[in-house]
């Protein structure tokens, strides 16, 4: 194949990969490594620049003389452990197995096809561990329950809505004030005698906490831009769990109890 060729056809496939790997919560450290080492085991040279919602990478050959550079935006494929650990393991079967790019892209392909976890089975496990949380913090069964049905039903919301394509931010304070309220039945209710850990633990299931990791590794491993872009996005939507969580206090009155 000729090298112009070879070189753009390697750098739209390297793109997609990378872009990839940052979707699924891939910190950025990880990504440069991952993407380079595929680039070496074709015998070139990758380089890198991260942002929030693109990746600008440059190919070239170990000389200079022949590069070229593409541009793409990061696909909204969610967080996903097991992709992450497969997408990571391909590019070591590339280096050591020097894979031709054709079975490259098809066990790419074969990786980021597969099917999620079903939603309603990640609904109940995420209920059942945001439930565990509050008892964590010393809140009794009864505050359990509760907790157990506010992420039910305040999950259920929050997927509904990212079905449906609405700004992530709205949907985090749609989400929290509809957990929260349920939550703050312990409260009205009278239910239990841990209310206060039934409506703080109501809204843990939206923390974001891989962006939080990933951003203080990003910047630690030197990635400031990437790291601070990550941690100010997580911050947002912190801040957007606040704005739920405060509308259920105004509306209730529970902060003046």
């Amino acid at each position: 194949m000729d090298i112009h060729q070879e070189l753009k056809e390697l750098s739209k496939f390297l793109s997609e990969y990378s872009t990839s790997l940052m979707a699924v919560g891939v910190q950025t450290s990880r990504i440069v490594r991952n993407t380079a080492r595929i680039a070496e085991s074709f015998g070139f040279l990758c380089d890198m620049t991260i942002f929030q919602k693109t990746i600008i990478m440059t190919l070239r050959d170990a000389d200079n003389s022949h590069s070229y550079s593409t541009v793409n935006k990061i696909k909204p494929m969610g967080l996903n452990f097991a992709i992450n650990s497969e997408l990571s393991t391909l590019s070591w079967q590339a280096y050591d197995e020097r894979l031709s790019l054709p079975e490259l892209q098809r066990r790419y392909l074969d990786i980021v096809s597969k099917p999620r976890e079903s939603k309603w089975l990640v609904l109940i496990l995420v209920a059942f561990a945001n439930a565990s949380f509050c008892r964590l913090f010393q809140g009794d069964f009864t505050s359990m329950g509760i907790v157990f049905v506010a992420t039910l039903v305040g999950f259920f919301v929050r997927t509904l809505l990212m079905e449906h394509h609405w700004n992530h931010l709205a949907v985090f304070i749609i989400s929290a004030f509809v957990a929260s309220m349920i939550g703050s039945t312990g409260y009205l209710m009278h239910w239990g005698n841990t209310p206060d850990m039934a409506l703080g633990t109501s809204v843990l299931y939206l923390i974001p906490g891989v962006p939080l990791i990933n951003s203080i590794m990003d910047i630690i491993d030197g990635h400031v831009l990437a790291g601070t872009s990550r941690f100010i996005n997580a911050c947002l939507l912190i801040i957007c769990i606040a704005i739920g969580l405060s509308m259920t206090l105004l509306l209730t009155g529970i902060s003046a109890l």
